[in-house]
């Protein structure tokens, strides 16, 4: 018989999973997939045993394109504060929910190429826990899902919210 369990208002049934996962990517965008993505890690992270990474990139071209290649330093800091701020609270989830060892983490640059490659390489990460969408569906046809790209080609193991 699978157990099944509840976190918020989304069921998930337990799978024995054959691996043990030491560390955890959770990238985060503070779209609606980010709190089933964090709960999903978090519960994974309790059963392994594992530590938890909680990761968000700050794509720096989206400000070249949104404000004509003039971005005040105040903007920048503005939004690395706001970030910060989602991170932590974030990461008080994850302890409120029984898990200790998190970390939270934010970095400029590619989005695919920080979580499918750059990040895991650099803490050592064996399960990315990513979700499904985070681009609009336009964007998603322009430049190609995240997720996508992750699945295509990181070398941790993906398991994918929906």
């Amino acid at each position: 018989m699978e157990k099944c369990y509840t976190i918020g208002n989304r069921n998930y049934e337990v799978i024995e999973m054959a691996k043990n996962y030491e560390r955890i990517l959770a990238p985060v965008d503070g779209g609606e997939d980010t709190m089933p993505v964090l709960d999903r890690a978090i519960e994974l992270a309790k059963q392994n045993g594992s530590h938890l990474d909680i990761l968000n990139v700050i794509q720096v071209t989206q400000f070249n394109r949104n404000y004509g290649n003039a971005v005040s330093a105040d903007t920048v800091y503005k939004l690395t504060d706001q970030t910060k701020e989602i991170l932590e609270t974030l990461k008080q989830t994850a302890i409120k929910q029984g898990l200790s060892d998190v970390s939270i983490h934010m970095r400029f640059g590619n989005p695919k190429k920080i979580i499918a490659q750059e990040f895991p390489n650099d803490h050592n990460d064996d399960l990315i826990v990513i979700g499904a969408t985070g681009l609009s569906a336009v964007e998603r046809l322009v430049v190609g899902s995240v997720t996508n790209y992750v699945v295509r080609v990181a070398k941790p193991d993906v398991l994918i919210v929906k």
